[in-house]
């Protein structure tokens, strides 16, 4: 199994006024994976201490009026994992989310090596007020931990 890397930011921003973004990135032991099959093994390769991070994170923003939940409208076809699918192709996916502190988007990049595949993620960020800087602050040192561990384990799925 590999280990992702941060790596510099080299996708353009599908998400106009991004105040943070960072990217992360493993080669995978799987020639032909397209950037749907990537998304859905990123998204849906979380370790259980990272439910129950999600878990904790939505109790503790619930009542700031912030999304804690999936949207029950969201199924197979418009999202992936618990995130709306916003657009994608065989080599791009973009997911992501408006709220009244922050918008994010989240892209997953899938370049065919030789023998392998490359897996980008990367997350733009774009906060609204002071609620927004402080969650995403709070939030960053758990981001690149989870990040790069849900890369990690999507080699091994």
């Amino acid at each position: 199994m590999g280990t992702s890397r941060a790596v510099d930011v080299e996708t353009p921003s599908p998400l106009d006024g991004a105040t943070f973004a960072d990217a992360y990135q493993l080669d995978v032991n799987a020639p032909t994976l397209d950037a749907i099959t990537a998304t859905k093994r990123v998204m849906n390769a979380k370790a259980g201490w990272i439910d129950g991070l999600m878990r904790l994170r939505n109790a503790l923003v619930a009542p700031f009026g912030l999304k804690a939940a999936p949207d029950p409208r969201l199924n197979e076809s418009n999202s992936i994992g618990m995130f709306p699918l916003i657009s994608s192709s065989p080599t791009r996916v973009v997911l992501g989310l408006d709220d009244k502190h922050l918008d994010f988007r989240i892209v997953v990049d899938a370049l065919a090596l030789d023998g392998k595949t490359r897996i980008t993620a990367t997350t733009f960020v774009k906060t609204h007020n002071r609620l927004g800087r402080t969650y995403l602050a709070l939030v960053l040192p758990f981001h690149r931990i989870i990040v790069a561990k849900m890369l990690q384990e999507a080699d091994r799925a």
